[in-house]
């Protein structure tokens, strides 16, 4: 049974704070804690919106390189829409160590937290502020870090929405680019190249010139590089597209795998997709975006997250003003939101090194009374021609762009 958008317009709905001042500032109607939390790896920033509810999770989200908590999810946790969501949801932000605001330099000889050392850090900040469960959302790097630490702790991870991406290691192309390059003058225009697509660079000036100046100014440069060599090290997560009677690496909660169609993550992600369980997961191809969904196309990621929610049975009420979902019996369908079908003629196994997101998995729970989270996993086909594929047995994926 494979979930379907029906047709229907998303009107961008103005949020509720402008330009720059949007990336930094959280609308003051939270109960607001900021603390350093010891953990197995050192010390890491932590920000807690909200009152965790001991019968739901918290939302925990993880930011990619170049940013932090502020710049990478204030743009969406702050429009109109999401305050519905995180009414009944506390958030739980992670900045990685020396990513926050204001960070001091590391001493001399400190180490850097390898990706998976990142990832071991996450329970110990879940004890701290005695949470059970989370519904993770991460983007690029940090989307990578609550992958690895859903593989490694699914009793923790009811869900994840993740955007652009990356299960793969960094390619011996992309490494050695890196290393020439240098990072002392280039590293600001590398990381803008990795969360932004060219399109967007060259035509977004001022969403540019807002992030280039965070990254100049507000970043810690030392730490920054600390942290990229970080994510540029990274190994494969390895998972695998699960075969009856075998046993694989494979998430087992819903996924949201989210990415622009002008994002530098299209191939990795879809890359990403094609490993997951096709019944568990959902590929939002978002168009006129490019690699921040939730800076560019806050209405449509938070109407897409409260589907997502939705599905795994908590806040049933929540209002759908703006698309209409039905589900079918159908198998494969491509559906765009806005009437437009976008197919990309790339295929699955072309393996891209940018960062990608993950779709939604379906999952089964009880208590809370008489909650049902059997989540429908919608995947993506991007092969233009569908119909060559009939004649395999495995689930079918349908691509959502809206």
């Amino acid at each position: 049974m494979s979930t379907e958008f029906q047709d229907a317009h998303l009107a961008e709905v103005k949020p509720l704070v402008e330009k720059e001042e949007a990336i930094t500032r959280l609308l003051p109607d939270f109960d607001v804690q900021e603390q350093d939390v010891e953990t197995v790896h050192g010390s890491v920033h932590v920000t807690m919106c909200g009152t965790p509810r001991g019968n739901r999770p918290a939302i925990l989200t993880y930011h990619d390189i170049g940013l932090n908590h502020k710049t990478c999810f204030n743009p969406l946790f702050n429009f109109e829409d999401m305050q519905e969501i995180t009414q009944h949801f506390a958030v739980c932000h992670v900045d990685a160590p020396g990513q926050q605001d204001g960070a001091p330099s590391f001493q001399t000889g400190y180490v850097y937290p390898s990706m998976d050392q990142l990832a071991e850090m996450l329970p110990g900040i879940l004890k701290q502020f005695g949470l059970k469960t989370v519904i993770g959302m991460g983007t690029g790097a940090g989307a990578y870090i609550l992958t690895r630490f859903a593989l490694n702790h699914p009793e923790m991870m009811e869900g994840l929405v993740l955007i652009n991406v990356n299960p793969c290691a960094e390619g011996w192309m992309d490494w050695a680019a890196t290393k020439i390059s240098g990072w002392t003058n280039a590293l600001p225009d590398m990381v803008i190249s990795h969360l932004f697509g060219k399109e967007e660079i060259h035509s977004n000036h001022d969403l540019i010139h807002t992030y280039r100046q965070h990254i100049i100014n507000d970043m810690n440069q030392t730490n920054l590089h600390l942290f990229v060599n970080s994510y540029n090290s990274r190994r494969d997560l390895e998972i695998e597209r699960p075969v009856p009677g075998i046993n694989v690496v494979t998430l087992q909660c819903p996924v949201l795998l989210v990415v622009g169609d002008s994002s530098p993550a299209v191939d990795a992600v879809v890359e990403c997709n094609s490993k997951l369980d096709p019944t568990r997961t959902t590929l939002l191809k978002m168009a006129d975006c490019g690699g921040l969904p939730q800076v560019s196309q806050p209405a449509k990621l938070a109407e897409a997250f409260k589907y997502f929610v939705q599905g795994m049975g908590y806040i049933p009420s929540a209002s759908m003003t703006r698309l209409m979902r039905s589900r079918t019996a159908s198998g494969s369908s491509v559906t765009s939101l806005e009437g437009q079908r976008s197919r990309s003629h790339t295929g699955e196994g072309t393996r891209s090194r940018s960062h990608t997101g993950e779709g939604t998995r379906s999952r089964s729970h009880t208590g809370d009374g008489a909650r049902n989270r059997s989540h429908t996993d919608t995947r993506i086909e991007l092969t233009p021609n569908s119909a060559s594929n009939a004649e395999q047995s495995s689930p079918k994926s349908m691509e959502v762009s809206c």
